[in-house]
């Protein structure tokens, strides 16, 4: 089994056709067969079948087709890494919270240090940035949680919390000159939550459970993927929602929405390096790495 052979296999399994397979190959037509037959002769099993509906796949080649298309995925992530490295351009994963607040904090100052370095950043929920890393589309990765795996290392390089944001109302104006307000008086609003797969959803849905509160209980008016809508939504009075206080703290100071602390230790939440375990990373990664967990040492040494 070499790689050729997993290619001419993994394309007329996409293309379900032997021609179509070729041609996109630039080889010919006996060159895909007679690597899908050699294939099918060392692992003693029928893979493709031809028939006149056209080509179907097995159960054991569809089985084979999932880890080709991993191993070639690997590889073309390695030969770009190594393509890329004299260039030193990193391959950036990152979640909202980091996309839309940190990157923007800490990219131009790295930039001026390091003119050399060049990134190119994909944007996803934290799920999607884990994805990116195992996959090997990513070299390095911003996420709003931590991501079991086994082949995962995750570092937490920023402690941020949730907050509660409220429209500015006459109402919510008087409860914020208040003393304490009851929690469950603001979770009786309207509230506007995330979606599933971000590291933000999941610290609201730790806070609720730490606190007792079903999401079941809640009046939930929308769910939105999108942060800076739901704030403008909240700003707007449609309802209040649980959010990163990083990312509610400009419509805050600009006096657009009311932010409300909440309490116990479950509102603290991390923001995580991801890389990929026993991989060496390039030079050029592991410094910027470093620079992030430097420059944002002091918040996770915040109470």
């Amino acid at each position: 089994m070499d790689m050729k052979q997993l290619q001419s296999f993994a394309a007329v399994v996409e293309y379900r056709s032997f021609t179509k397979a070729a041609e996109k190959l630039y080889i010919s037509q006996p060159t895909i067969s007679t690597h899908i037959r050699l294939l099918e002769e060392e692992l003693h099993s029928c893979l493709i079948l031809r028939s006149k509906r056209g080509v179907e796949v097995t159960p054991r080649g569809q089985e084979l087709y999932e880890c080709a298309r991993d191993i070639l995925s690997l590889r073309d992530s390695l030969l770009r890494r190594w393509t890329e490295e004299q260039n030193q351009v990193i391959q950036l994963g990152a979640s909202t919270i980091p996309s839309a607040y940190i990157l923007p904090e800490i990219l131009p100052e790295y930039g001026r240090l390091h003119p050399e370095v060049y990134f190119t950043i994909h944007q996803s929920d934290s799920q999607g940035v884990a994805d990116g890393i195992l996959n090997g589309s990513f070299d390095l990765g911003l996420a709003g949680m931590e991501v079991s795996h086994e082949q995962l290392t995750c570092v937490p390089f920023y402690q941020d919390r949730m907050v509660l944001i409220t429209p500015v109302t006459p109402h919510f104006l008087e409860l914020k000159e208040q003393e304490e307000v009851p929690l469950d008086v603001l979770l009786r609003e309207p509230i506007i939550l995330r979606e599933q797969g971000s590291g933000s959803r999941k610290s609201a849905e730790r806070f609720l459970e730490g606190a007792g509160i079903r999401e079941e209980a809640l009046n939930v008016t929308a769910r939105i993927n999108d942060q800076e809508s739901i704030k403008n939504l909240v700003a707007g009075g449609l309802g209040v929602s649980i959010l990163s206080e990083r990312a509610a703290r400009n419509f805050a100071e600009e006096k657009r929405v009311l932010l409300f602390e909440l309490p116990g230790h479950t509102s603290k939440r991390y923001l995580y390096l991801l890389y990929r375990k026993n991989f060496v990373l390039r030079p050029c990664i592991q410094t910027f790495s470093d620079h992030i967990r430097k420059y944002y040492a002091a918040t996770l040494a915040r109470q």
